[in-house]
């Protein structure tokens, strides 16, 4: 394991601009960035902190409350090794090919040592405006920053694959949204940005050289098992393929919403990228669509695994050239269905406590829905109370009951569950561990993100680092917190996001 790169005893008030930086993906020929400097935010300020994700690369979280850190976070000071360069990437919008994107409002900083070994690329997101910002200013405001800042570290503790977010910070510098607002940068942390639409981009443009060299970068870093294959990217597409599959069951299974599943935001090793408009789901609906710009519901939260399957299909195409063949490339991509449909099986049993398979446990999954959705049931309140039903007794079953208006519609599933239990004579305690364990009573819900943006707006960032130190657990009961994970007030219905920032 490293050591921290500057110990507490070292002084920190000058460390973040001394940062040991490599730029790994600078070594791809010009082609694939642009070098340019962040535009600095005026009198930036910080807003919050990760030490978990500070953890990762050994940074003392002490020299986040130097100036040089902010600065550095901020984009207004480059550190000495960095060299900045904002991406090229393409990709479909919508399910629409839209063409050439890029980072139009992320600078990666270069990559630093992680503790694992490996290294995790900084990317400072809101830093400015960069060759591939169309008619955006380049800039992120405060709301969305928060949001992502939040999201990306809970999704972490939930134990769900994703980018990491190290800090934000803010100004009082303006930009026009819907309204004026302040401006923020998020400072994210991946062991690469590399997205589907990396690779779309040099298909769609005929540049097969450069799609190999793409390729072949990530094998190397990333997939290196892959290297001595016959194949070794038809490999590479089966295996994004699978860890895609299991990343939509596991998003599926906390009731997390993405909002914009475009290539463009699809990572190529599998992980949760660019936190925009998304959402937990609350009242259940399987057609609920949490980006109110998304009129067609593309990104529902039914539609996702299937989307997540189509953006695979995408990538694919575009690894055709490398792979040579039309069938090698259905190959790999043919194991979709089936390993999100075992992973999101596997998601379900443990979520209801069942540690064997029975025929019949698809028509049980499939009538907990139908009660769900019949009723609106809170998502996360209903799995979490449900580790309180008890195998052959009622007395439990009052905290959960209540979530629904038409009581006998619970009642007979609650006897069906009952009857699956006895099945295999499952213990209540043991049972109970272990299901709060796989069930969250805490997560970034809506109307608690927009508590903590509405009191940063002031400069009061204790509602951001309260919900960070809570999520940081979100299994654990956390008595003194309960009221993080009551039901949403009545104000939080007319709550919207979407794709502006």
């Amino acid at each position: 394991m490293n050591s921290p790169i500057f110990p507490s005893a070292v002084d920190t008030s000058d460390a973040a601009s001394q940062l040991p930086f490599g730029n790994a993906f600078a070594e791809l020929p010009p082609a694939f960035y642009t070098h340019l400097q962040p535009t600095p935010l005026r009198a930036p300020y910080l807003v919050g902190i990760s030490t978990d994700a500070a953890a990762l690369i050994g940074l003392d979280p002490a020299m986040a409350n130097s100036s040089s850190f902010v600065d550095v976070f901020t984009g207004n000071t480059i550190a000495r090794d960095s060299k900045p360069l904002a991406a090229v990437y393409s990709g479909h919008q919508f399910g629409v090919w839209a063409g050439q994107l890029g980072d139009g409002r992320a600078i990666l900083l270069g990559d630093l040592p992680a503790r694992d070994g490996g290294r995790m690329e900084l990317q400072l997101k809101g830093a400015g405006q960069t060759p591939y910002s169309r008619m955006g200013d380049g800039r992120a405001v405060l709301r969305s920053s928060i949001r992502e800042f939040l999201c990306s570290e809970a999704m972490a503790a939930l134990g769900i694959p994703t980018t990491r977010a190290l800090a934000v910070t803010g100004s009082d510098q303006q930009v026009r949204r819907e309204t004026m607002e302040t401006t923020a940068v998020v400072t994210r942390m991946s062991p690469s940005f590399i997205r589907f639409g990396s690779f779309e981009h040099w298909y769609y443009n005929k540049r097969h050289d450069e799609l190999k060299l793409l390729a072949d970068k990530v094998i190397a870093n990333f997939y290196p098992e892959f290297l001595g294959a016959e194949n070794p990217y038809r490999e590479l597409l089966a295996e994004v393929t699978r860890r895609t599959a299991h990343l939509m069951a596991q998003w599926q299974a906390v009731g997390f919403m993405h909002g914009v599943m475009n290539t463009d935001n699809m990572s190529i090793l599998g992980l949760t990228l660019d936190y925009g408009p998304f959402g937990f789901m609350e009242a259940f609906d399987a057609r609920h669509i949490c980006n109110h710009t998304d009129q067609q519901g593309r990104y529902s939260y039914q539609m996702q695994p299937r989307i997540g399957q189509w953006n695979c299909f995408a990538l694919g195409q575009a690894l055709l050239p490398l792979i040579g063949s039309v069938e090698d490339t259905e190959v790999a991509l043919s194991q979709y269905e089936a390993q999100f449909a075992a992973r999101n099986d596997a998601l379900l049993h443990a979520k209801l406590g069942l540690t064997t398979h029975q025929p019949d446990d698809d028509k049980l999954f499939e009538s907990m829905f139908a009660i769900l959705q019949a009723g609106h049931v809170d998502f996360t309140l209903f799995f979490r109370r449900l580790s309180d039903l008890q195998a052959d007794s009622k007395a439990g079953d009052e905290p959960l009951r209540d979530l629904f208006i038409e009581r006998p519609a619970f009642d007979a599933w609650a006897e069906q569950y009952r009857a699956r239990l006895r099945q295999e004579s499952s213990q209540d305690a043991p049972r109970k561990l272990a299901m709060d364990a796989s069930n969250p009573k805490y997560v970034l819900r809506n109307y608690l993100a927009q508590v903590a943006i509405d009191k940063a707006q002031n400069k009061d960032f204790s509602e951001v680092a309260k919900l960070q130190e809570i999520l940081r657990r979100p299994f654990d009961e956390q008595p003194e917190h309960d009221k993080y994970a009551d039901l949403p007030p009545d104000w939080a219905s007319h709550l919207e996001v979407s794709c502006s920032s």
